[in-house]
């Protein structure tokens, strides 16, 4: 553990990575940031809460800095997941809803991106690869879970309500096809809850990025609508445990899966 991520070693070839649940902001930037920034609404509330002891044996990986410090699950070269569409960048310079989240005049410069890449991005997934590195050499195949949730209406990112399940693959590009299958398969099965797959999101950068099937190295990413596990989707968002237990148990049951497949993917 440092200051800037949480790990948690284990022996499975399945590893969980938590980019966007961290709240800590340095105090320099947090000065910096307006009261809508300070809000910190865009995080991904209580997700290593909602998956805690799911798969006890997994690997997780947890970054502690806020997404508004640096996006660590973005690009470090700023290039766009979503050409033509609203979303936001590596140092997001406003909000989910379009909203600015800096106070006038103290956006950040150039200079404090590539600083910030330099002392969190960087050291996350430096942080992150090794640990790829460490279970694929013990497994021969690692499977990378990239957990993450969003709030289920926000029309500056999408139209209507995003299904339940938004599973991201980049159109089957970053993991073995029995992978996105269990997992289409076990939330198609998910009684009141929908499911979709790379629709709105088709994975972040990090799906994309470590998500080279052929290396032995898999991975997945699953966006989960908020209304499922909080209580409302607005401050102070908080955890609703009876919600939370009834999405527990699917998730469980695909994250067991994507285990049970990675052992029989051993090289």
């Amino acid at each position: 553990m440092s200051d800037l991520y949480e790990i948690s070693r284990g022996s499975s070839p399945v590893i969980l990575a938590f980019p966007h649940t961290g709240t800590n902001v340095p105090a320099d930037i947090w000065d910096r940031l307006n009261d809508n920034g300070r809000l910190l609404a865009d995080t991904d509330w209580h997700i290593h809460q909602l998956y805690a002891g799911l798969l006890p044996n997994a690997t997780t990986v947890r970054a502690t800095f806020h997404r508004y410090v640096i996006d660590a699950n973005r690009d470090p070269s700023g290039v766009s997941l979503y050409p033509g569409q609203n979303t936001t960048g590596l140092v997001p310079t406003s909000d989910f809803d379009g909203n600015p989240i800096w106070k006038d005049g103290e956006e950040p410069s150039e200079a404090d991106i590539a600083l910030r890449r330099d002392n969190f991005h960087r050291p996350y997934h430096a942080t992150l690869e090794a640990e790829i590195e460490r279970v694929r050499a013990e497994h021969g195949v690692a499977v990378l879970y990239d957990c993450h949730s969003i709030r289920s209406l926000i029309p500056f990112l999408f139209e209507g309500r995003l299904p339940d399940f938004n599973i991201g693959t980049d159109g089957g590009m970053t993991c073995d096809p029995a992978i996105e299958q269990a997992v289409v398969d076990v939330t198609a099965a998910a009684d009141g809850y929908s499911s979709v797959l790379n629709g709105r999101f088709r994975g972040g950068w990090t799906t994309r990025h470590y998500g080279k099937p052929g290396t032995g190295v898999h991975a997945i990413q699953m966006e989960l609508a908020q209304i499922n596990h909080l209580a409302t989707e607005a401050p102070p968002f908080a955890y609703d445990a009876a919600k939370a237990d009834r999405l527990r148990i699917h998730l469980k049951q695909l994250l067991e899966r994507i285990e049970t497949i990675a052992l029989g993917l051993k090289r």
